[in-house]
């Protein structure tokens, strides 16, 4: 994988999940699920129409919420309404499926896992995007965060950025803006409110790195002004989490006889280096 690539955390329901979104949208398909010792699902990597996304059963520590959901661009009106109609069940309308000045039919939902979903009516090359809003301690910093986001990665630029120019309040703060990083579609947008939503690490987003070089880059960049954690996780300036990861840490994990003694090593880094990875491999 070159891409950035969704990673959820769920409540031990993660394949669950993966099955109830594969029920829903037409073109789910799961690529690989890895197991812990115990023999339960640990992580269940699927694609998601053009989209690649991992969910972890990461126990009860982390809850989505509003901050990062997933914008579903629908051709037609029968199939957002197919959709809505599915992951409305058990959950929670955050926005009712309506007519609204920027769509002829859009909505906001709340599935019964607490991922959040919006459905817009358009022609959106990509068909899912993950969306970034930023409230509370963060409104205001959509701009800069985008800004920021494509002068690191490589292959990107901003699509759009429409900003507020009326209200005093929200004034210069991003309405709606779209951009790439690696060539992969986002989107983000200031809060219009005082709503108290805030990034965590229900949603992260992995950086797949071929070498040290590209993990040494990407850890010092995101990490500059935000907090580390470990197992190559960190949290950037915004509160948005990253896990800088790389991609020969996936072939190693996949090796039964070998992988305990990689994840004890894992477990014991902050920035993963490759090096130590591969004594520990050997």
């Amino acid at each position: 994988m070159k891409g950035i690539t969704p990673f959820l955390w769920f409540d031990n329901n993660a394949a669950e999940a993966v099955d109830y979104y594969s029920k829903i949208f037409k073109n789910l398909k799961t690529i690989n699920t890895s197991r812990g010792p115990d023999g339960k699902v640990f992580t269940v990597s699927f694609k998601l129409e053009n989209l690649d996304l991992t969910a972890l059963n990461g126990g009860p520590v982390f809850k989505f919420t509003q901050a990062i959901s997933f914008f579903v661009a629908c051709k037609t009106r029968k199939e957002l309404d197919a959709i809505w109609d599915k992951l409305s069940v058990e959950g929670k309308v955050l926005m009712k499926l309506d007519k609204y000045p920027f769509s002829e039919r859009y909505g906001w939902v709340q599935d019964k896992y607490g991922l959040t979903w919006q459905l817009i009516l358009n022609n959106n090359s990509q068909k899912i995007t993950p969306i970034l809003l930023f409230a509370d301690t963060q409104r205001g910093n959509a701009g800069s965060a985008i800004k920021l986001y494509t002068s690191i990665f490589k292959d990107s630029k901003i699509d759009t950025m429409i900003k507020y120019t009326q209200n005093d309040m929200d004034k210069g703060n991003v309405m709606h803006s779209s951009f790439k990083l690696r060539g992969q579609g986002f989107m983000a947008m200031d809060s219009h409110n005082d709503a108290k939503i805030n990034f965590n690490e229900a949603v992260s987003f992995v950086v797949h790195c071929e070498n040290e070089k590209e993990v040494d880059y990407y850890w010092e960049k995101l990490s500059k002004g935000g907090k580390t954690s470990q197992c190559g996780w960190l949290k950037d300036k915004y509160g948005v989490s990253w896990q800088i990861f790389p991609t020969i840490l996936g072939k190693m994990l996949a090796d039964k006889k070998k992988s305990k003694k990689v994840m004890d090593a894992v477990m014991k880094m902050t920035k993963l280096d490759i090096k130590t990875l591969q004594k520990a491999y050997k």
